[in-house]
């Protein structure tokens, strides 16, 4: 039986700005559950190194919590960032 993932939206700046509160909001529903998460990432406007760090390390804990994180519908923000540090297939 496949658990469903459970899903988190951002929106709006993924900066170093926001850095402190997004990072803790995305490790709160990373504990949770230890079922499968998404990031909805269809509403981040802009995003900076400092977001692109908080994404990488949510993943890597999920993966240290026994789970997956993927991150979902990507915004053009998003991706772009992605594509500058050749991690786009981080999004499929």
């Amino acid at each position: 039986m496949t658990v469903p993932a459970r899903r988190l939206e951002l929106d709006g700046e993924l900066t170093i700005v926001a850095a402190a509160e997004q990072q803790a909001r995305v490790r709160g529903f990373l504990a949770e559950s230890p079922a499968p998460a998404e990031l909805d990432l269809s509403g981040v406007t802009e995003l900076d190194t400092a977001g692109l760090q908080i994404l990488l390390a949510a993943r890597r804990e999920a993966e240290q919590r026994g789970t997956t994180l993927t991150f979902h519908d990507p915004s053009g923000p998003v991706r772009s960032v992605f594509e500058t540090a050749h991690l786009s297939a981080e999004l499929d």
